[in-house]
């Protein structure tokens, strides 16, 4: 069908029908939150608040379509009787495509997970103590981004280098009450995933070489219930040893350090932050459900054929998603084409920027997906 809207509110549009459908539930939900019934249960209310604030911004871009078609339509025959009407009608058709164009991109099939907080690990790669610190550079600038939206962030495991960098570490990022669409941290940080390069001098190279090194991330929505992702009682093996610190040193002397191997998949989680083994062991299993959590939104997305983005699981220099030149100030993005010279300001927190072009680039891709339909 035809990209421009009609005129008035045809039910064979289904843009229109969709949004209609959606303004109905809309409804629905807010009679919900009156309910005694509904408010006595607070899960329930969780659930349908969220389910409220998700719609609210589709549901007022339909009512604008809405009024810009009512008010184009009577533009259009007060020009019959009064000439000086006409040049209404350009003017709101333009408005009225405009906002057309807004509800479909908010039409657009949203990720189930996308209200989701995330578990972020950062892995040094190539490069020995040089990626460490980059490693670092990478969790700082994360904490700071965080730290400018209003999220909390808890560090859930690391392992710090010799030099103050980290060999790897697990830190949950956490929206405070309920953020609006395309804002809770699965929704702006899911992009992040892959191999992150850096080009600098290393505070190691006594010659002021420019070296190339590399850390790797990986993002992972959080699981919100434990009874969310099923795991048998006989699908683990759980070992415990001694802390260590950096350079293999023993910092405790008890076993409180926990191991889990997941023998379905094969997946390893450690942790060892904690000095109780059982929150060691809590710690370890909420990774151990978000790697669950998304491996299996990776298989379906491979089952449906889905044109995806795989997070790079290995730290090879050659497979980047970035790169942060120090001696240029410059960090480019070599999967939407984003270039920027303030690498210092992106380091800082600053990631707005980079991390909208990842979005937009995504959008753009499904809203061509779905231009002929």
């Amino acid at each position: 069908m035809s990209d421009r809207p009609s005129d008035s509110a045809a039910e064979s549009d289904p843009t229109i029908a969709s949004a209609r459908a959606l303004a109905q539930e809309h409804a629905a939900l807010e009679a919900q939150l009156a309910d005694p019934t509904v408010l006595a249960d607070q899960g329930a209310v969780r659930r349908v608040n969220k389910r409220y604030s998700t719609l609210g911004p589709t549901v007022a871009a339909f009512r604008e379509v809405e009024r810009l078609q009512g008010d184009l339509g009577t533009a259009r025959e007060l020009a019959i009787q009064d000439e000086s009407f006409a040049a209404e009608v350009p003017v709101l058709a333009a408005q009225l495509q405009e906002s057309y164009e807004a509800l479909r991109r908010l039409l657009l099939p949203r990720d189930p997970d996308d209200d989701r907080d995330v578990i972020l690990e950062v892995k040094a790669g190539e490069g020995g103590e040089e990626s460490a610190l980059f490693a670092g550079d990478l969790v700082r600038m994360y904490l700071r981004y965080a730290e400018r939206r209003g999220w909390s962030t808890q560090v859930i495991d690391a392992t710090e280098s010799d030099l103050g960098g980290y060999k790897d570490i697990r830190v949950a990022l956490k929206a405070k009450g309920t953020p609006g669409p395309g804002e809770a941290p699965w929704a702006r940080l899911k992009y992040e995933g892959g191999v992150h390069r850096v080009q600098r001098v290393p505070v190691t190279e006594s010659q002021g070489r420019i070296h190339t090194s590399a850390a790797g991330v990986l993002v992972m929505p959080e699981v919100e219930d434990a009874d969310e992702i099923q795991i048998g009682p006989n699908d683990l093996r759980i070992d415990v040893y001694r802390s260590s610190g950096p350079g293999g040193q023993s910092v405790n002397t008890t076993d409180s350090a926990v191991r889990i191997t997941h023998l379905p998949t094969g997946i390893v989680v450690s942790c060892q932050n904690e000095k109780s083994q059982l929150q060691n062991k809590e710690s370890a299993l909420r990774v151990l459900r978000a790697r669950l959590l998304q491996a299996a939104r990776e298989e379906a997305e491979a089952q449906a054929s889905a044109a995806r983005r795989s997070q790079v699981r290995t730290v090879d220099r050659s497979e980047r998603i970035r790169t942060y030149n120090f001696p240029e100030n410059r960090i480019a993005d070599h999967r939407t084409g984003f270039k920027a010279y303030n690498l210092d300001i992106v380091l800082g927190g600053e990631l707005d920027q980079i991390v909208q072009s990842a979005v937009d680039a995504d959008e753009a891709a499904r809203m061509a997906a779905i231009a002929d339909v």
